[in-house]
């Protein structure tokens, strides 16, 4: 699915829909997002001067992005995902301009209204983050 999709699920808009392309699995137990880093985004103006790095907790965001695209069903009716944690996350190579960052998210447990997910990032073969995120739909 491609961003005009993508706002029919996720409440996010501009600047903060982190998510340019989304992959559902066809047995919707997976999502795979990507976000291609032009270098002219909001969270690289001083992040770092001469030296833009996308922020860690915008990979997350990233992640958590695709974790709700997957949980399209529950966000149904207007409701609203909301992190309520983030757990072992581990940042393992810098994001940069120029590259195309690919999210992956697995849900792991639903207890609803709670959702909890593995993730990872990775830009080729080489993983950005990982980690596990959770969340509430209200």
């Amino acid at each position: 699915m491609d961003k005009d999709e993508i706002k029919k699920i996720l409440p996010h808009r501009e600047p903060m829909l982190l998510v340019d392309r989304a992959e559902i699995s066809p047995d919707g137990k997976t999502c795979v997002g990507e976000v291609t880093i032009t270098g002219e985004e909001w969270f690289l103006q001083g992040h770092f001067p001469d030296n833009p790095v996308v922020p860690g907790v915008i990979q997350c965001e990233m992640m958590a992005q695709a974790c709700c695209v997957l949980l399209k069903d529950e966000l149904a009716a207007g409701k609203t995902p909301y992190f309520t944690g983030m757990d072992k996350i581990k940042f393992r190579k810098m994001v940069k301009p120029g590259d195309t960052l690919v999210t992956e998210a697995a849900l792991t447990k639903a207890r609803p209204p709670f959702y909890f997910a593995s993730v990872r990032a990775s830009v080729g073969d080489e993983t950005a983050a990982q980690g596990e995120l959770s969340f509430v739909i209200k």
